[in-house]
């Protein structure tokens, strides 16, 4: 490196017309084959690449790429966005909630429980349970009340299952079938009520019919907590509200005095929404019970019992003061319905 230098320096001193020389590619190439005059890599790069983004026009692109990359800082407000919805797509149509019935008030509000009435401090010692005949009147039973104001969704699966029970029956047999229905209902009363009333009292005539059987069967371990009998197969009218009805049972179940509702089916029905209106007609006999002069006591409480034919445990279906309020608001509506209409 040092004798490079040197004679470096001697060419320099030298003549012009040297020094013109010393700069000549094949001068130096031949002279100096092993140095490497690296200073600059510019003099030997290849050429540069054309950045295909530098032809693009940035200006109109350029609001684009400052709201691409200031998403974190945006100025963007929910009062923006939807502002920016409704000039695209327009106002938001209101959406109205299916059960809009269910949650508004009847107008015509009317207690559950009959402040005014009072009970007596000694119950009447008779252990006959009352047992009033239904009189026939202008006044609206509490099923036509509840046939005729049945909800659109439910009168559409009863309507559609009549229509498949008719086209595996028949027409004819489909009558046969609902008739058959209602008379072993009315077997299975008949033989509850046999089996509640005292034994002066009650009729051996239908004691053991094999139609029923299965039914008795069914509810033997629900007989086991039913005591205190008050009233069977007896009509109940609200004076207030002017509707009637025949209730099918007023007992104690576990303690706790019900209106009894008895229920076949040939279908399991393990929860309360299973018997569709059946806690509606409970409420409704009462509030019936409770503004009736002929009843002296008050009932808080219902009881459904589905019984089964094939002798299966049936299922009680218990309903507390607060779950009777509840159903009580909703039979006051379907009650407002039907006088409307009417």
């Amino acid at each position: 490196m040092l004798l490079i230098r040197m004679k470096l320096l001697q060419l320099l001193a030298g003549k012009s017309e040297k020094l013109e020389m010393l700069f000549q590619p094949r001068f130096y190439q031949k002279q100096f084959p092993y140095m490497c005059l690296a200073t600059s890599t510019c003099l030997y790069s290849k050429k540069k690449k054309v950045n295909s983004y530098e032809q693009v026009d940035q200006e109109k692109y350029k609001s684009l790429v400052c709201s691409v990359t200031s998403y974190k800082a945006s100025t963007q407000t929910p009062e923006t966005i939807f502002e920016e919805d409704n000039l695209l797509y327009g106002q938001p149509l209101k959406h109205t909630p299916s059960n809009k019935v269910e949650t508004k008030s009847p107008k015509n509000w009317v207690s559950l429980i009959n402040p005014r009435k009072t009970i007596p401090h000694v119950s009447s010692n008779s252990n006959r349970p009352m047992k009033i005949a239904l009189q026939k009147n202008k006044l609206p039973s509490v099923t036509r009340i509840l046939q005729q104001t049945i909800p659109p969704q439910q009168a559409f699966y009863l309507e559609r299952w009549k229509q498949k029970m008719i086209l595996e029956l028949g027409k004819d047999g489909f009558e046969e079938y609902t008739k058959n229905l209602f008379l072993q209902g009315e077997l299975f009363h008949t033989a509850l009520e046999s089996i509640f009333l005292p034994e002066e009292m009650a009729t051996k005539e239908q004691g053991e019919d094999s139609a029923v059987s299965g039914y008795l069967s069914s509810v033997q371990h629900v007989l086991k907590d039913i005591s205190e009998v008050k009233a069977l197969e007896s009509a109940v009218q609200h004076e207030t509200l002017q509707y009637l009805g025949l209730v099918d049972c007023v007992a104690k179940y576990r303690g706790q005095l019900c209106v009894i509702d008895w229920k076949t089916s040939e279908k399991p029905k393990p929860f309360l929404q299973n018997t569709f209106d059946n806690p509606l007609q409970v409420a409704a006999y009462i509030g019936a019970i409770n503004h009736d002069a002929n009843y002296d006591f008050q009932v808080s409480c219902g009881l459904i019992v589905v019984a089964y034919k094939d002798g299966c445990p049936a299922h009680p279906h218990f309903m507390d003061p607060d779950l009777c309020s509840q159903y009580w608001n909703k039979w006051l509506l379907r009650l407002e319905e039907y006088m409307d209409r009417n």
